[in-house]
């Protein structure tokens, strides 16, 4: 049935003919949906005109046609034109309607088969019913996804240019910078719709207090801290993502990975130079917190955490058993325990030995040679120059891409370059992250009360001190009240230490 008869088909029921509206805007930079508001009263102005009764009104806002993303009201339209809601569409311009020509086709199908007209205010009416108003509608459709294409590359060119120029590429406001100017500007509440006024930023100054975050992050990372404990600090302290949610641990990991945080510009995921912004962090630091944070042997799956200082770093001394203790209070004990891993044996109170390994470290460290244990620092790393390096290979690495897309080089020489690149790369990370972490007993050494010092560390950092410094082994107390009086055998708590001579 033609869309003429079936609309004359509505009428002689004794109704108006039945349409529906349809009205899309690809980006809504304000998220109060004028745009399509301004469609909608467009359309129902070419309704009332034409004495059709608007049944329906479907909305896609921010949503564009040519980016492939599921557009619900589109799609729901197609749903009730199908059920005979209607015989009349309305859409301001065919463009609103459809960039794709796999979905052109599936529309003209539909209208074919259901009878539907679809009228536009800008384009006058598209006849579906014959060959040449089809072939009008799928010319339409091919100009206006070359268009859709051509945006698209104007838009990726720009990016680019300012991504290599160093400027601020727009998008969420990042962790640590935005600095307020003192100007203010207006803009549109996405949530009410109401136009507020908000401080104007200077994307490319740090502020303050979020820059202090990201570096004291950087050094907990360096220190041999974790995740975790960042995020727990960020929720203690009430710091939040810059669109005010907690941080997560996602959240935090993004953070101290992004290439900006060192003033390195980036584009689609590859560095292509510096930044025009204030650098927070140096680069050092930030090259060796990546090459941690990417370690394949980094544990970085959830679950249960230590709680104690020595689950799983003490070893047990039971004859010759090679496993690590851990906490139980299994069995009927009272108190937390540490026992062997393979069950075998007694345990020995938790709070009590890991005060006791505490006091010895704490001791070991307050004392004048305690400088002695540091960790020498690099020597003859040139910290400049590898980062040269590094930039160099990133290059090299990009270029070998480029080449092999241009087809002048085959799969096996971009295999082999890019393998052989990218184990170069890893080697100088690996340098860089050396010649930037901290050794995890430099804040203690010095200290002017080591007590102190050691108490603000987290468990994490104090767990990291002890791997470092000392191996502790739990051997079989002997029985009975001690020579102090006591019935704790401190002697049955040895000490190995992996630093310095051994404690007398």
């Amino acid at each position: 049935m033609s869309p003429t008869l079936r609309s004359a088909t509505d009428v002689a029921a004794g109704g108006k003919t039945r349409a529906v509206i349809y009205c899309r805007i690809s980006q809504d930079r304000t998220g109060a949906g004028l745009g399509v508001d301004r469609q909608r009263e467009d359309c129902e102005a070419l309704a009332k005109r034409n004495g059709w009764d608007v049944v329906e009104a479907y909305v896609d806002n921010d949503i564009s046609a040519y980016s492939g993303k599921k557009r619900p009201g589109y799609r729901q339209m197609l749903a009730d034109l199908d059920e005979g809601k209607a015989t009349v569409v309305i859409v301001w311009h065919t463009d609103r309607l459809t960039r794709s020509i796999v979905e052109l086709e599936e529309y003209i199908e539909l209208s074919d088969r259901r009878g539907i007209a679809t009228h536009t205010v800008q384009a006058g009416t598209v006849d579906l019913a014959t060959p040449s108003g089809r072939m009008t509608a799928r010319i339409l459709g091919a100009v206006a996804r070359q268009e859709s294409e051509h945006k698209g590359e104007r838009v990726a060119r720009a990016r680019r240019q300012k991504a290599l120029n160093g400027d601020w590429m727009g998008g969420i406001r990042p962790f640590g910078w935005g600095l307020p100017t003192g100007e203010m500007h207006t803009k549109v509440d996405r949530r009410t719709g109401e136009e507020v006024e908000v401080p104007e930023l200077d994307m490319m100054k740090a502020v303050p207090e979020e820059a202090e975050a990201l570096r004291f992050w950087t050094d907990e990372i360096l220190s041999g801290g974790s995740i975790r404990s960042l995020v727990k600090w960020c929720a203690d302290k009430g710091i939040t993502t810059t669109r005010g949610n907690p941080v997560t641990h996602t959240d935090m990991r993004d953070m101290l990975l992004r290439p900006r945080n060192a003033g390195i510009a980036v584009y689609r995921g590859e560095e292509v130079g510096r930044g025009k912004w204030d650098a927070i962090v140096d680069e050092a630091k930030y090259r060796a917190v990546c090459a941690i944070l990417r370690d394949p042997s980094r544990t970085t799956t959830p679950g249960a955490q230590p709680k104690w200082l020595g689950s799983l770093l003490y070893r047990c001394g039971r004859g010759e058993c090679p496993h690590f203790v851990y906490v139980t209070q299994s069995g009927g004990r009272q108190y937390p325990s540490y026992r062997c891993q393979t069950g075998h044996g007694g345990g020995r109170r938790a709070e009590v030995v890991d005060q006791y390994v505490e006091d010895t470290i704490v001791e070991r460290l307050s004392r004048d040679d305690a400088h002695e244990l540091l960790e020498p620092a690099p020597d003859g790393v040139d910290v400049a120059a590898l980062q040269a390096e590094s930039e160099t290979i990133r290059r090299r690495m990009t270029d070998l891409a480029g080449l092999f897309g241009a087809g002048q080089i085959g799969m096996e020489a971009f295999t082999t370059g890019t393998d052989t690149a990218r184990a170069h790369l890893e080697g100088v990370t690996q340098q860089l992250a050396r010649a930037a972490t901290r050794d995890p007993l430099a804040g203690l050494v010095g200290a002017p009360d080591v007590r102190k010092a050691w108490k603000r560390l987290g468990l994490d950092q104090q767990r990291n001190v002890l791997r470092s410094l000392v191996e502790v082994t739990l051997k079989t107390p002997r029985p009975g009240r001690m020579p102090d009086g006591g019935y704790f055998d401190y002697d049955a708590v040895v000490f190995k230490w992996k630093r310095g001579e051994r404690l007398s």
